[in-house]
C-alpha cells in the first residue's frame, strides 16, 4: 500500500471520527445547557458532560487533521486557496475548543453548587447564563460560519484538481453554502439551534462528509490526476 493511499484512508478515517464526536458531544452536553443547568453534578450527569468533552476534543483533533492530510494534496493546483482551507479549519477548531472551554467552565460551577461552595446564587446564574451564551456563538461562528468557510474551499479544490469525483465536489460546495446560510439565519435569529429548519440546511453537509469519508477509505485519491499535480 503506497503512501498516498494510506493518508487516503486516514483521511477518510477523521472524516467519519469527527462527525461522529460532534453528534456525540452535542447530546451530552444536554444536561449542561439546559435552564437547570447548575444541577448537573448533583443529578448525576458529570461523567457524561466530561465524556462529551471528551468527544469534542477528539473532534478539534480530526478536524484539524483532515485539514493537514488534505492540503499537500491540494495545494500544488492553487496554493492559496489551500492556505485559506487550512486557515478556516483551524479556525473552526477554534471556536470549538473556546465553547469547550465554557462547558467544563459551566461543570466546575454546577461542582461548586453541589458542594454549597456558592456565596451567591444570583451570580452563579448570570456567569452560567454566559458561559452557556458563549458556546452558543462559538457553535454558530466555528461548525456553521467557519465550516461553511473551508468546505466550500476545499471542495472547490477537489473540484478543479480532480482528487474525487466532480458530482460529489459539486455536492459538497453546495452543502456549504446551505450551512453557511445556517449560521448566519441562526445569529440573526431566524431559525433555532435545534430547529428542523437548522437540520434541514446544516445536515447535507454532514452526509457530504461521510460520503467524501467512504470515498476516501475505499477508493483514494485519483491516481492519475495525483500524479499530474505532483509533476505539476
Amino acid at each position: 500500500m503506497t503512501q498516498d493511499r494510506m493518508n487516503g484512508i486516514l483521511l477518510g478515517v477523521f472524516y467519519i471520527i469527527a462527525a461522529v464526536t460532534a453528534i456525540i458531544a452535542v447530546v451530552f452536553y444536554q444536561p449542561i445547557l439546559s435552564e437547570r443547568w447548575y444541577t448537573s453534578v448533583a443529578d448525576g450527569f458529570q461523567t457524561k458532560v466530561l465524556l462529551g468533552v471528551l468527544n469534542d476534543f477528539l473532534l478539534v483533533v480530526t478536524a484539524v487533521g483532515t485539514a493537514i492530510m488534505l492540503f499537500p494534496y491540494v495545494r500544488p493546483w492553487n496554493e492559496s486557496i489551500a492556505l485559506g482551507y487550512l486557515c478556516f479549519r483551524i479556525m473552526e477548531a477554534v471556536f470549538i475548543s473556546i465553547g469547550l472551554v465554557s462547558i467544563l467552565g459551566l461543570l466546575q460551577l454546577s461542582m461548586d453548587y453541589e458542594a454549597g461552595s456558592v456565596a451567591s446564587e444570583e451570580n452563579l446564574h448570570a456567569v452560567g447564563f454566559m458561559l452557556q451564551a458563549v458556546h452558543s456563538w462559538t457553535s454558530m461562528l466555528g461548525p456553521n460560519l467557519m465550516l461553511g468557510l473551508n468546505t466550500f474551499m476545499y471542495s472547490y479544490l477537489l473540484l478543479r484538481t480532480e482528487l474525487a469525483p466532480k458530482q460529489l465536489a459539486r455536492f459538497g460546495m453546495v452543502t456549504a453554502i446551505m450551512v453557511f446560510i445556517a449560521g448566519l439565519l441562526e445569529i440573526f435569529g431566524v431559525i433555532e439551534p435545534f430547529s428542523a429548519a437548522k437540520g434541514l440546511l446544516a445536515l447535507p453537509v454532514g452526509v457530504y462528509e461521510m460520503s467524501l469519508a467512504v470515498w476516501f477509505i475505499v477508493k483514494g485519491f485519483n491516481r492519475k490526476r495525483l500524479q499530474h499535480l505532483k509533476v505539476k
